[in-house]
């Protein structure tokens, strides 16, 4: 992950653990009458538009990073096709392999195996 994605992301979870421990605080607040339930509720519902821009704004900043940077390349991909590749060629030789001893194990000059 490159480093201005990963700072965003870093800053979007924290964003998004503090709301949910504001909106804790507010539920148990509300459940306790407590004075503080109000203001903590207004509180949360602008960390909730904080937290959400915050989580979006990983996203476009991979985006941006993505389209300025282009993609990096992911090795198992090419490893995967050049496995696949290879197994193919294997899978090849063999059967060539075992048609070469059927033909050969046929040609016994006109005697039977018995």
């Amino acid at each position: 992950m490159p480093d201005p994605v990963r700072t965003a992301a870093v800053r979007a979870v924290l964003i998004t653990s503090l709301t949910l421990i504001q909106a804790m605080v507010a539920f148990l607040s509300t459940l306790a009458g407590s004075w503080l339930a109000f203001p903590m509720t207004l509180s949360g519902v602008g960390s909730t538009v904080v937290a959400t821009w915050a989580v979006l704004d990983v996203w476009i900043t991979r985006q941006v990073w993505n389209q300025r940077n282009g993609v990096v390349s992911v090795p198992s991909s090419t490893a995967r096709r050049m496995r696949r590749e290879r197994r193919r060629a294997r899978r090849t030789a063999r059967s060539a392999a075992r048609q070469d001893t059927r033909i050969r194990g046929r040609d016994t000059g006109g005697l039977s195996r018995a």
